[in-house]
């Protein structure tokens, strides 16, 4: 059975960081990461729930972490994580995201960013509900 897969939406840097996120909510599949993978593609990662932190030993690349917290805001993040280490634990995080290098440089992302996480078919009806939102609130400002 093929996993569901997660887009990852930066609502404060207003960017997409991925468009094909597996979750890990299992024990073995959290175990497992991205062990045995010999490279991640720019769109894929790895989103391990719950967690509060990861290791890369067995993982033949680097990562760029992003931790959350339980409403997706970001409270910790790790550029060019390397292999074989094993990442810190913030108590505080109830996921973490595994990303290919140089997506948070090439997004922005940063500690306090909110991110929006859900299947892609309900993506575009949220981003909507969000421009809808900011435009009322742009009609009641001016």
């Amino acid at each position: 059975m093929e996993k569901k897969k997660y887009c990852i939406y930066n609502q404060t840097r207003e960017c997409f960081l991925s468009l094909n996120i597996t979750r890990a909510d299992t024990s073995f599949e959290r175990l497992k990461g991205l062990i045995g993978r010999l490279r991640l593609r720019y769109d894929e990662g790895l989103w391990m729930v719950p967690s509060s932190g990861v290791h890369t030993i067995g993982v033949l690349f680097p990562l760029d972490l992003i931790y959350l917290d339980e409403d997706y805001r970001v409270i910790h993040c790790i550029e060019y994580f390397r292999t074989f280490r094993i990442a810190p634990l913030r108590t505080n995080a109830a996921s973490v995201l595994q990303l290919p290098i140089h997506t948070l440089y090439s997004s922005q992302t940063q500690q306090g960013d909110q991110l929006l996480i859900c299947p892609p078919e309900e993506m575009e009806s949220r981003l909507n509900e969000q421009v809808a939102y900011h435009h009322s609130m742009k009609e009641r400002a001016g």
